[in-house]
């Protein structure tokens, strides 16, 4: 199972070179992928024992968060569906691709890789037995499913279409993950095999298992949350053929089929299912019939179906589930098979409205007879499958003792919505094929461009299927059987082609009679009145439900953001302040709290270096100039950093000392833009509110400290933290060892925000072009042809004998600056300086897992070592000195962090974990070795980047557009 899913990776991150060096017949080996996959399930079918293909990887215990993979019957079903036809439908992208002119879409390689890592990760959904990594990849899905729905980004309808599926299905995954975390704290296990054969009870359950519902409902489209599916036919036609057939939408219907054993007989499960479900029936079934868009009449029948479907999987019994699953692949097989006819039909003719299409069967017969053989699966004609699907359908809802004096009613139900499915399929191959009564081809038709063997073959392969199944069903039912019998009750039906002269068999046959006299009485019908008001029903639109929320949200969007969002910082930040002050002193005024306890301080040093931090706050309080006020936020940080030191924390110290200053040194950039004072009437207006809420948060902070510590009743996890770092972390430097090894998650977490910070800062700055190198010297050389005039600022009479300006260059950028910012003693001390610190930032990064150091300490020293760079030569200096892009030195440090989690990961260890390696050098002896290095490595550089692009924008940038003006 773990090689299906690596080789779906690796064909994913290949597939964009493949396709820009094939083309389109990429898609060839590509769906070699599936299929070899496919291969791998069918020789490795599970027997249905308890022993069955089972994977535990231990990945995040401590959140149960391991990645536990199951293969049992169920799993090796929906793995046939997903990656026979995932093979399938890229086979088909070939030909479906082909433009005449030779061009290759843009976005092709793109599109190739999200298919193949959409197959993967639908295998990943239906092999995982724990939830919470079944949810993950759950979004994997809905996220592809955008991207590909999305794929035609220049049209607004598929944009919409794109962002409809996204938000809807994405809300659903949301409440399923609510009802996923109650289902495992009050079940005791996140594991579905675990719940299903142990189901508990109890509201938290019953509420549980209905947002898991809504989960599943709103993936497979059913009612009133079936709208997405018809508007998500913008897409591709081998996305609908794949995701909105056969994968993505079956993947609710799957959790409902994996979850009913155990969950049927809670108390909200059949009236959700079997209501909701029978709802989807008719109304999707109605939509169909009223439709011109040859896919929109597949993606309403597609609906329509998947409410039958979810009614038998889910009302529990082992015959229904039988029934259910047989249409489940039935469906599977016939709707991507004609999905396929269509996106064939719309790249032969250029068109998918049935009002355009007339003769089309009589010059394109091969397509024509697989159109019409998948028809007659979806319209329940025998002997293909979907007559025995049907056959099981009728049956066992007549004689199911899990809906009880129901079963009639939802019987009829079906039989309506069955009458519906002949309409519409007769609407679909009549509009498709028929020579509509005219005596030559349509002008679309007339035109048309005959499709190749290879274009016709993953649809005939798929329609040959359901005529195979139709007439050995028992095939089908040794596969399937070994699931439907775990159902409580087993079973006792059999799938067959003849069961003899019985009630299904009149009730097919009144289907069939009753939905082809309406097809071919339609013309009489009445346009207006009943048919065409039910038609438009405000249910029958879905759609107006969503853009009237949509619309709905915006406006209550835009009140709430335009009552608290005024553009004042002060007015938010005092928001935010009043509610870090209200909530805790509200739950600590109402609720338990112990009595704290004090201690004002451990040496006679430190209320000296409490009076200093006091003293620069209340300098930066009532300073107007802003920069003398700067200088004294400084000091109350360099105070909080003796601080650490005198209570042992050395690296915490270190860290504190680095980021002021360099802090400091981004306050001085942004404030060389602003006045040198700050306006004293606006200082003086509500100080004495800002100082009550300033004296009432700094009281809050440390109440709420104090209570902490004193509510404490365990043993403090820091005094095991030494020991973990040491023996699991293979470092004495116990805060890196925690950074980069028994925390790296925050870590990672972290630096991914410094990362958006970054970004965040130079966009708003350059605001039209992000990326770039700071200036370099030679930029400003010039053009060939003229002569060199040499530096902007030459020297002049004026000038000759200033002391910024000799004969010796101590820093090459430094010639590019007017004179009167130069220091020649600065130019000196930087010159010598700056290598020292670059030493000392590498010591501090290669020391640092077990002295104080790191790398972020590291970078922060690099950092400076570049500050001081700029200020002594300039913004020509800081290209001179690191002429590299910053945004590729963030993407690789990010890269890199990233990528030794993910080996831990490959190597069988938890993720982000440190391994030893132990070697001999000559002359240095023997060398001790931590893969920890590499994650901290990264650090480094996304630390580096962050000052760079500081620099190159508030910097660098601000010194052009000053020069400018």
């Amino acid at each position: 199972m773990l090689a299906v899913l690596i080789a779906h990776a690796i064909a994913a991150i290949i597939a964009p070179l493949l396709v820009k060096r094939w083309g389109r017949s990429a898609f060839y080996p590509l769906s070699l992928v599936p299929l070899l996959s496919l291969t791998w399930v069918v020789a490795n079918w599970p027997s249905g024992e308890a022993d069955d293909h089972a994977l535990k990887i231990s990945w995040v215990p401590g959140l149960s968060m391991d990645i536990d993979l199951r293969f049992d019957i169920l799993a090796a079903i929906m793995s046939v569906l997903v990656l026979g036809i995932g093979a399938l439908v890229l086979f088909y992208c070939a030909d479906y691709f082909h433009h005449h002119d030779g061009h290759i879409e843009k976005r092709l390689p793109s599109f190739a890789a999200e298919l193949v890592a959409f197959s993967g990760a639908m295998f990943g959904l239906v092999v995982s037995d724990n939830m919470l990594v079944l949810y993950l990849f759950w979004e994997l899905t809905t996220v592809l499913s955008f991207l590909l729905v999305g794929h035609y980004a220049e049209r607004a309808t598929s944009r919409r279409a794109a962002t409809q599926a996204l938000l809807v299905t994405t809300a659903g995954g949301l409440a399923m993950l609510v009802g996923i975390i109650i289902l495992g704290q009050y079940g005791g296990s996140y594991l579905l095999s675990d719940l299903v054969a142990h189901p508990p009870s109890g509201m938290p359950i019953n509420v549980a298992v209905v947002l898991v519902l809504i989960g599943a409902l709103s993936k497979s489209a059913i009612v009133p949350m079936h709208f997405w599916l018809p508007g998500a036919m913008a897409a591709p036609t081998p996305v609908s053929a794949y995701l909105h057939a056969a994968a993505m939408v079956k993947a609710g219907v799957y959790l409902i089929a994996r979850l009913t054993p155990g969950f049927s007989d809670a108390p909200p499960w059949r009236p959700v299912i079997v209501v909701l479900g029978l709802a989807t029936v008719l109304l999707a079934g109605w939509r169909a019939i009223r439709e011109y868009d040859l896919k929109l009449i597949l993606a309403f029948g597609t609906v329509s179906q998947l409410g039958l479907i979810t009614v038998l999987v889910g009302s529990g019994g082992g015959d229904l589930m039988l029934a259910g699953l047989t249409m489940l692949c039935a469906h599977a097989m016939f709707k991507a098979a004609l999905f396929m006819v269509v996106g064939i039909i719309d790249h032969a003719t250029g068109t998918r409205d049935i009002r355009r299409l007339a003769w089309l069967g009589k010059r394109a017969p091969a397509l024509f007879v697989i159109a019409a053989g998948a028809t007659a699966s979806m319209a329940a004609l025998p002997p293909f499958l979907g007559f025995v699907a049907k056959e099981a359908d009728f049956e066992t809802l007549m004689h199911s003792p899990s809906l009880g004096p129901a079963a009639p009613y939802v019987l009829g139900v079906i039989v309506v919505g069955s009458v519906f499915t002949t309409i519409y399929s007769l609407r679909f191959l009549w509009g498709a094929f028929a020579r509509k009564g005219l005596d030559k081809p349509s002008n679309r038709v007339a035109d048309l461009h005959r499709p190749s063997v290879t274009f016709l073959t993953a649809p005939a392969v798929l329609a040959a299927a359901g005529l195979a199944f139709g007439l050995v069903p028992r095939v089908l039912e040794h596969a399937l059987d070994g699931y439907a019998e775990s159902i409580p009750g087993g079973t006792t039906y059999h799938l067959a082609l003849w069961h003899g002269w019985n009630l299904p068999l009149l009730l097919s046959a009144l289907v069939l009679a009753a939905g082809t006299a309406v097809f071919f009485i339609r013309r009489r019908l009445p346009r207006a009145g009943f048919f065409r008001k039910v038609g438009y029903l405000p249910l029958g639109n879905a759609d107006r439900f969503y853009n009237a929320t949509l619309r709905a949200l915006d406006f209550v969007a835009f009140r709430l953001t335009g009552s608290t969002q005024r553009g004042s910082i002060p007015a938010t930040q005092s928001v935010i302040l009043a509610t870090l002050v209200l909530l805790p002193v509200g739950a600590l005024a109402f609720g338990a709290r112990d009595r704290p306890h004090f201690e004002l301080w451990d040496s006679p040093l430190q209320p000296v270096v409490g009076v200093l931090i006091v003293a620069g706050a209340l300098g930066a309080v009532v300073l107007r100039n802003r920069l003398a006020a700067v200088l004294m936020v400084g000091l109350t940080g360099y105070g909080c950093g003796i601080i650490f030191a005198f209570h042992g924390a050395p690296d915490l110290a270190l860290t504190q000392f680095l980021v002021e200053t360099l802090t400091l040194v981004i306050f001085v950039l942004v404030l060389r833009t602003l006045p040198a004072e700050a306006d004293a009437a606006n200082m003086a207006r509500f100080r004495l509110p800002r100082a009550l809420l300033a004296l009432a948060v700094g009281a809050t902070v440390a109440t709420l400290a104090s209570l902490a510590m004193a509510a404490r009743t365990g043993r403090p996890i820091a005094d095991l933290l030494p020991d973990a770092a040491y023996f699991r972390g293979h470092g004495a430097n116990t805060v890196n060892v925690l950074l980069v090894d028994i925390r790296a998650w925050d870590t990672l977490g972290e630096i991914s925000v410094l990362l958006v910070a970054a970004t965040g800062v130079a966009s708003l700055v350059f605001r039209h072009q992000r990326f770039g190198t700071a200036p370099r010297v030679p930029a400003i050389t010039q053009p060939a042809g003229q002569p060199d005039i040499g530096p902007v600022f030459a020297p002049s009479a004026s000038t000759a004998y200033s002391p910024a300006v000799g004969e010796t260059t101590w820093l090459r950028g430094s010639e590019y600056r007017d004179p009167r910012y130069r220091s020649l003693v600065l130019e000196v001390a930087t010159r010598i300086i700056f290598p020292l610190i670059m030493v000392l930032s590498a010591y501090f990064f290669f020391t640092g897992h077990n002295t104080p150091g790191g790398g972020f300490a590291g970078g922060l020293t690099a950092g400076l070592a570049l500050v001081l760079r700029y200020l002594a030569g300039g913004r020509y200096e800081l290209g001179e000195t690191l002429p590299l892009d910053a945004g590729k030195i963030l993407g690789v440090g990010l890269a890199l962090s990233a990528v030794t989690a993910v080996t831990s990961l490959f190597l069988g260890a938890p993720v982000l974990s440190s391994a030893v390696v132990y070697f001999d050098l000559p002359l240095l002896g023997p060398v001790k070795f931590v893969t920890a290095l590499f994650f901290d490595l990264g650090v480094y550089l996304i630390v580096v980047g962050l000052v760079l692009d500081v620099l190159r924008s508030l910097g660098a940038r601000i010194d052009e557009e000053m020069v400018a003006r």
